[in-house]
């Protein structure tokens, strides 16, 4: 991605978290939360469990130390350690985050999952963006990474909703979570290219 146009885009995933971290639990929020919320539809109720828990840290976790393991076998070690940077980094900063702004959670909803954090960001709407996306640029093919990028675009969007669904997020949760997911991996990449460590090269060396 051209300088210009990662910067640009980077600014504006910027404002949208700052929006949603600002604007959110408004009008609007409980509107959205009100029409996503599934406790009285079962089979929505079913499915947002299943996402809800493809998204724990737990998978999440697993899968990308898998991958960076897989990395390390292919001897891409800048791949492997970009990729385990970006993770591990990415969830710290979006505890911090939480930590920081200490937005509660939706109290006119009943919960249907046991939460315990703060509200601001969604850990599932940032984590599996974080995961996916850098899984998706750094890890899959060349050929194929354009596909692989709107598989996990889709991936973490589903799990990021399934979060309203079960009534433990505020939408704007979710938004501002998946903003900054995509923002960090931008920057992190767009650095890495900077600094001459980026995967891209490393493919041009193989």
């Amino acid at each position: 991605m051209r300088p210009g146009r990662l910067a640009g885009l980077v600014a504006a995933l910027a404002a949208l978290w700052l929006a949603m971290m600002v604007a959110g639990t408004g009008k609007l929020d409980h509107a959205l939360l009100r029409l996503l919320y599934s406790l009285d539809r079962p089979e929505l109720r079913g499915f947002a469990l299943v996402m809800s828990a493809l998204g724990q840290w737990q998978v999440t976790v697993v899968l990308g130390l898998g991958v960076t393991a897989w990395l390390l076998y292919r001897r891409k070690i800048r791949s492997a350690l970009l990729l385990l940077a970006i993770i591990l980094i990415g969830r710290g900063l979006v505890e911090l985050q939480k930590i920081a702004i200490h937005r509660l959670r939706p109290e006119d909803t009943a919960q249907l999952v046991p939460v315990q954090s703060p509200a601001f960001p969604s850990g599932h709407a940032a984590n599996s963006m974080i995961l996916l996306l850098a899984l998706a640029v750094i890890a899959a093919p060349p050929k194929h990474r354009r596909s692989a990028v709107l598989g996990a675009l889709f991936g973490s969007f589903l799990i990021g909703i399934s979060r309203p669904m079960l009534g433990v997020h505020w939408p704007s949760d979710v938004a501002g979570g998946w903003a900054f997911g995509a923002l960090w991996v931008l920057s992190m990449l767009g650095l890495a290219e900077r600094v001459g460590g980026s995967a891209s090269q490393e493919e041009r060396e193989k």
